[in-house]
């Protein structure tokens, strides 16, 4: 009775992640959904994993499911002592232990062949929907999110909540891989609707995002002569989309405006990150060890920015975070904190570098999704944030569940 009800709980998680993520445009409805599956991931763990059973998880996908998370919640803890104010960041860190049980679920969610099956074709169709939509709001200025504004698509997430392209660039992996196995052709239609979209939600970062996702599936199926001259057609395509466009022509300009290798230009091509760069720079100086904690980051902006900065100037509270990978990890967390990224980074690669061919295939997408969102030549939403840092950790446990399938050595699970 005891072994059915755990089963009957287990088959749950693939429906509960991609629950969760069909609830990301309602910030707090996903939130829910997240400590819902955090009580049942733990409750699960409980009922087997610690009693000494790998009914719904194996051993190795626990472990570097719980490495991953340690990497990004052990720097918050071991920021607390030196932070600006160490109550606010042991309570960030507090409230983040429940990512901890909600990616054992997500790693339980892929660790069969019909729950990977299942999060794979749901993760598909969630892009394919917000992507539809958000074709529809191009054509006719609406969408579920309601009206687009004024310089950018919304889509589903609403003009308050401007995250589309970023979302759809990071997931994109889960739609490309499948496309890329049926042919050019599937991956050009694919990519072509993902692209407009994307270009059109107006977020530089994802179209970084999205060109490496473009290079590495085009790559690993057709080599670097026809990937070179589809992304090259796609550049193209790009200008002249751009130079038609009242609303991408300016950001394009903006953005050649580094070419001129002014620091001017190059802050204005940032959109005045350049300044805000500087500024976290010296946080970082007079904070090296361990950051000014999680979470404490606008505090210690506004106390080190100059007066004419566009962060704090007019009475404004100062920059929320670095919007880079390796300067948010430094400022709050320090040089402790960003070892321990790096440890865990490097594990990861680890447990890529010695999986078997057939682990790898099965991992490529929640891998590459993974890489692109923590693509250190870009510029990021903040990771130590409820979103961002929960859409992080769930590809991270989603790469983890999915190389160290406890089925990995059967070859009817693949």
């Amino acid at each position: 009775m005891h072994d059915t009800l755990v089963d009957r709980l287990a088959r749950l998680a693939p429906w509960w992640v991609l629950l969760q993520v069909a609830c990301w445009p309602w910030r707090g409805v996903a939130e829910a959904v997240l400590s819902l599956g955090a009580l049942l991931g733990f409750g699960l763990m409980w009922a087997v994993r610690f009693r000494g059973a790998l009914r719904v998880l194996s051993h190795e996908a626990w472990a570097l499911t719980s490495i991953l998370f340690c990497g990004y919640w052990l720097p918050q803890v071991l920021s607390i002592p030196l932070a600006l104010d160490p109550a606010n960041t042991a309570i960030e860190a507090v409230k983040d232990l429940r990512y901890l049980p909600f990616l054992w679920l997500a790693a339980m969610a892929v660790s069969t062949a019909r729950g990977a099956r299942l999060v794979g074709v749901g993760l598909a169709a969630l892009v394919a929907v917000w992507t539809l939509d958000g074709l529809l709001q191009a054509a006719t200025g609406y969408s579920v999110g309601g009206p687009a504004v004024a310089d950018r698509l919304s889509g589903i997430f609403g003009a308050d909540n401007l995250k589309l392209g970023l979302v759809l660039a990071t997931l994109s992996p889960f739609v490309l891989f499948p496309a890329a196995k049926r042919g050019v052709l599937p991956w050009l239609v694919v990519a072509g609707a993902l692209g407009v979209v994307i270009l059109l939600a107006g977020s530089r970062a994802a179209w970084i995002s999205f060109g490496l996702a473009l290079a590495v599936t085009g790559l690993r199926h057709w080599g670097w002569k026809r990937t070179g001259l589809g992304l090259l057609a796609g550049g193209l395509l790009t200008v002249v989309v751009a130079s038609t466009s009242d609303f991408l022509g300016p950001r394009v300009e903006r953005t050649l405006e580094a070419l001129q290798m002014k620091e001017e230009g190059v802050d204005f091509a940032l959109s005045g990150r350049l300044v805000l760069w500087q500024t976290t720079g010296r946080i970082i100086l007079d904070h090296p060890l361990t950051g000014v904690g999680t979470d404490n980051f606008q505090r210690a902006y506004k106390a080190y920015a100059a007066p004419d900065d566009q962060f704090v100037e007019w009475g404004r509270a100062g920059a929320f975070h670095a919007h880079q990978i390796v300067l948010e990890v430094l400022a709050e967390t320090g040089i402790v904190g960003l070892a321990l990224w790096l440890a865990a980074v490097a594990i990861a690669l680890r447990a890529w570098r010695f999986a078997a061919p057939g682990q790898r295939e099965r991992a490529a997408a929640p891998a590459l999704a993974l890489l692109v969102t923590v693509f250190p030549l870009n510029t990021h939403l903040a990771f130590y944030s409820t979103f961002w840092g929960g859409v992080t950790l769930l590809l991270a446990a989603l790469y983890a569940g999915a190389l160290m399938r406890r089925d990995a050595g059967d070859p009817a699970a693949a």
